[in-house]
């Protein structure tokens, strides 16, 4: 696959593809969010402990993970067009389902099945917007696509507000029906806009390049309509200092993201002692800020390409941006409840989200050839660590009952990330590719 677009589609209808990849993150992170935001009454009607809360986003990720390659690996050879709305049907399926279930072990069924077709989600569109969009405006292209996960997990809340009763049995059951009921209308709406071959997976040798070429240059090999990395197999690419950055970078700031996304709503209300209406309304604003963040970054990096920077160096600057801001969520243990804690995590919320643009547009500079493939493998490695993370840290809460350790650790990782991308990833084709 490589930057054609179709001929005979304009400019208005990519952007429409890319609004309909913002509300499929968005359909993604509703059904993914529900749990987290009734979390504190589903432990309560289930009589959880706090590490079988964890198991249950243990359960989720380690499924994640395996269909990040799974899905990867398939999105490589399948026409994307029909790919992207069964894995969307079947995970909403499984949000459905959700709310039907009566015991633990159907909770932790349900959450493992969401967890391995929802993976699906990411191979599938990130190859859209590497199909569509050339490498100066990929990161804005990821921005829409990635905002679409803040707007779900800040609706959520809202919806858990309005229709959750906390001292009702059972009253969360129906949210998770009507979230997991709103994909159906987007398989309608993506079948209507997409042809077979409009995200048709098409072959062009390889260009050869000088040596000397800057990863910039091959950015532009890639943007012409040549296949990255056609000539090389998937598993070449592993051992290369690209790969290795976006491990590093991967790693980090899925460690910091779920940590928030999955823990918040219990370090608000268990830990720090918020009313639940006051948790979901801080949890709205954390979104909202996210979705500033997540746009923010996509404008900006496009900006500072037309002004004259690189298209990397605007990437390194908008994600070291990113990280200070999150940073500052390491200064929580020392923060009382109150208007500075807050302000730390809106600042928190606002870097997070801004940092996914730039890795996605950075994954996508590996190989044009085996993009699903690059996909689902940093997927997987994403989800393993953080899923692991999730139940050990559950059984840290039960011991200690505290979350603030664990808020504060996440919130550092992003720097090391920055570190990386600024120091390690390759400036010529040779490093990049060999």
């Amino acid at each position: 696959m490589s930057h054609q677009t179709p001929a005979d589609r304009s400019q208005v209808w990519i952007w429409w593809v890319c609004g309909l990849l913002l509300l499929a993150s968005t359909i993604n992170y509703m059904d993914r969010q529900t749990l987290a935001n009734t979390s504190v009454q589903i432990t309560k009607e289930f009589e959880l402990s706090e590490k079988q809360y964890g198991t249950l986003e243990t359960a989720f990720g380690l499924a994640f993970a395996v269909g990040a390659s799974l899905f990867g690996f398939i999105s490589d050879r399948t026409n994307v067009r029909w790919l992207y709305p069964i894995v969307l049907l079947l995970w909403s399926a499984m949000g459905f389902a959700t709310g039907l279930v009566e015991t633990y072990a159907g909770l932790l069924w349900c959450r493992l099945l969401l967890g391995l077709f929802e993976a699906g989600h990411w191979p599938c569109a990130l190859k859209t917007t590497q199909r569509l969009l050339p490498p100066d405006k990929r990161a804005l292209g990821n921005s829409v696509l990635q905002s679409g996960t803040a707007i779900g997990a800040m609706v959520t809340p809202l919806i858990i507000k309005t229709m959750v009763d906390p001292n009702s049995r059972g009253s969360w059951r129906p949210a998770f029906q009507i979230v997991a009921a709103v994909g159906v209308g987007w398989v309608v709406l993506w079948l209507l806009s997409i042809r077979s071959r409009d995200l048709h997976t098409t072959s062009a040798p390889q260009t050869p390049t000088d040596p000397n070429d800057t990863t910039e240059n091959l950015s532009s090999v890639a943007s012409a309509g040549h296949v990255v990395g056609a000539g090389r197999s998937f598993f070449s690419l592993l051992p290369t200092r690209r790969f290795l950055v976006l491990v590093i970078v991967v790693i980090a700031i899925n460690l910091c993201w779920h940590q928030f996304r999955v823990w918040m709503m219990k370090f608000l209300e268990v830990g720090r002692g918020y009313s639940r209406d006051d948790c979901l309304l801080v949890n709205f604003w954390f979104n909202v800020m996210t979705d500033i963040g997540c746009l923010s970054a996509g404008i900006a990096s496009a900006w500072l390409c037309r002004v004259g920077w690189t298209v990397h160096g605007s990437r390194c600057m908008v994600f070291g941006l990113c990280s200070f801001l999150v940073a500052l969520g390491g200064l929580i243990p020392w923060i009382p409840s109150g208007p500075t804690l807050i302000f730390i995590l809106m600042a928190v919320g606002i870097g997070s989200l801004g940092l996914f643009p730039c890795y996605y547009a950075l994954s996508q500079e590996m190989s044009t050839a085996h993009q699903g493939k690059i996909t689902g493998m940093l997927g997987t490695i994403a989800w393993v660590f953080p899923s692991i993370w999730h139940r050990e840290f559950g059984g840290w809460v039960d011991l200690h009952k505290s979350y603030d350790v664990g808020m504060c650790l996440a919130s550092l990782l992003p720097i090391f990330a920055w570190a990386a991308m600024c120091l390690l990833w390759p400036k010529n084709v040779d490093e990049a590719v060999g």
